[in-house]
């Protein structure tokens, strides 16, 4: 059935009241402008923003083939968490019980997304002996010890194996292994993982993607120093990109006290002022592609036992009506939220279509507001603040970093496929 909406609709070249014209039974746009639509079956109102769907390239879901970890979040709680916090398609990483490594164990995984309805996409993980896969998908390294077995203990083995891998599209998780075996008897946990696990990881891996042609992503990036060694590599035309999450742009560990620096643990960790800061000003220069959240569910048994990572999902619209209060424009947000994560996706597409049929109604993809693309749509409210309670969080581990804060906007409502969701 043929639907319209009407709203502020913001995109990286425009901010401007469109309507929108959309196929709930196709799920794709039809028409976007000035259509003359006299009663829009949606009209929001001048207090929202609407934005293509949001998307997340980096989330732990935690489900596969193994089951083991759905007592900590699945493909279904982390999709209603997604919703919650208006994100439309994430990004799933492969450091599981059973990781996806080769054809077999891949596509094993994304069969058993199909439940998330083609919201989920999937990184196969690089470890020592693994080989690329038939197709074109987004890899993940971990370049030092995280959570889970899927890592490398040294350089020359991560250069051995990624000499495999040329031309692919390979995301770095950067903390140098030496560097943290150097660090290990320090008390605290971001003082046994410095940043300088970040530098010299941010170094060797830049050096990684320049020698084989990889369209390299920095993940999750946390500090300051590495970010100059990103701006001389980008000169010399090196293709590196960045996320930046949530809580390492709304906190820093010397404001924190000490009672929740274990609650608010992950890897890497929390830093200080200086680095939140020149995060935020990255950001607003367009240096940093994405915002993600790292979501990384654990019981808050396990927090208190001392598991890193930062539950993101539920807070996601919230926490982008926060930046735009902060003086990010909306036409960043669209950038790091909607159309870089949905070149990211739409890159893999075909891949995805010919493992699942559940990505055949994506049409051109996600993550503008143009025709062809698939209706997903954001709405948020700037000005209906929001007090984060855990009654309200949608990930099966019901905890957030963001608990007893308040924002100031959240989400108004969230289309995937032209119905509101």
């Amino acid at each position: 059935m043929i639907k319209s909406l009407e709203a502020i609709c913001v995109s990286s070249f425009e901010t401007a009241r469109h309507q929108i014209r959309f196929d709930d039974e196709s799920g794709l746009i039809l028409e976007v402008g000035e259509l003359g639509i006299q009663n829009p079956d949606h009209t929001f109102g001048d207090d929202c923003l609407l934005f293509a769907g949001m998307g997340d390239v980096h989330i732990h879901a935690r489900e596969d083939v193994s089951g083991q970890n759905t007592y900590k979040e699945d493909f279904i709680t982390a999709h209603e968490a997604m919703r919650n916090g208006g994100v439309c398609h994430a990004g799933d990483m492969p450091n599981n019980p059973i990781p996806p490594v080769d054809k077999k164990s891949y596509e094993d995984k994304v069969i058993l997304g199909e439940k998330a309805r083609g919201q989920l996409w999937f990184y196969a993980g690089i470890g020592p002996g693994t080989n690329p896969l038939p197709y074109s998908v987004p890899y993940k390294v971990y370049m030092g010890p995280s959570i889970g077995d899927l890592f490398f203990r040294d350089l020359p083995t991560l250069d051995d194996a990624l000499q495999r891998y040329k031309n692919q599209w390979v995301s770095f998780h950067c903390e140098d292994p030496e560097v943290l075996e150097d660090f290990q008897g320090e008390k605290h946990h971001h003082e046994r993982r410095p940043v300088k696990a970040e530098a010299v990881a941010t170094r060797d891996a830049i050096c990684l993607i320049e020698k084989y042609a990889l369209k390299g992503k920095l993940c999750h990036y946390s500090s300051h120093e590495g970010l100059e060694l990103v701006r001389q590599a980008r000169l010399r035309g090196v293709d590196v990109s960045l996320e930046v999450t949530p809580q390492h742009l709304y906190f820093a560990i010397d404001e924190l006290p000490e009672n929740l620096y274990k609650p608010l643990q992950m890897n890497p960790p929390i830093r200080h002022s200086l680095d939140r800061q020149t995060l935020m000003e990255a950001l607003k220069n367009g240096e940093i592609q994405y915002l993600a959240t790292d979501h990384a569910p654990h019981t808050k048994e396990e927090k208190e036992q001392g598991h890193s990572g930062l539950t993101g999902l539920d807070t996601y619209g919230p926490f982008v009506c926060w930046l735009l209060a902060q003086g990010l424009s909306p036409s960043i947000i669209a950038k790091v939220s909607s159309e870089n994560p949905g070149d990211f996706f739409n890159h893999f597409l075909p891949s995805w279509k010919k493992i699942s049929p559940v990505y055949n109604k994506m049409g051109h993809g996600v993550g503008y507001l143009r025709p062809g693309f698939r209706a997903n749509f954001t709405i948020l409210n700037l000005k209906k603040p929001i007090l984060i309670e855990e009654k309200n969080l949608r990930t099966k581990v019901g905890h957030s970093p963001f608990t007893g804060h308040t924002f100031p906007g959240s989400v108004e409502a969230i289309f995937l496929g032209g119905k509101k969701a």
